[in-house]
């Protein structure tokens, strides 16, 4: 199997591996893809590498989130045999998608679990920070 192939291959992959549902952006020879809604897993795929990286939202402004991943691994895909390949990739999206979802809290005002960009402390979402404590956001 030629390097196209196995590229090809390996967006198949990553589009039935990475939680639903899938987005995907290409940017210059980049794909990146975003699994989960909200995010939880990043793969973002070259014609060399794959990178694995866990969902992750600082703010810019009290209004302005933007994404910023916190890299799990890298792998030259080139360099492995398909089943070797599979096996990494996989167990790399397990264990960022299992490092995002232990992040998640629940409220204790309205009782949703939410993602830490979403909190407002340990135990309080931002709705209800302001619902409940007056908090300003």
């Amino acid at each position: 199997m030629d390097a196209s192939e196995r590229y090809e291959q390996l967006i198949a992959y990553l589009s039935t591996h990475l939680p639903a549902p899938v987005e995907q952006e290409d940017h210059n020879g980049l794909l990146t893809m975003t699994g989960g809604a909200p995010g939880e897993v990043i793969a973002r795929l070259t014609h060399t590498s794959v990178i694995i990286e866990e969902y992750a939202v600082r703010w810019e402004t009290p209004f302005k989130p933007v994404v910023h991943p916190r890299r799990v691994g890298v792998v030259n895909w080139r360099r492995l045999s398909e089943t070797i390949l599979m096996t990494v990739v996989g167990q790399l999206i397990k264990g960022a998608r299992e490092m995002r979802l232990s992040r998640y809290r629940t409220c204790r005002f309205c009782g949703r679990t939410n993602p830490p960009e979403w909190q407002h402390g340990e135990d309080t979402c931002q709705s209800c920070a302001a619902n409940e404590l007056g908090s300003v956001h």
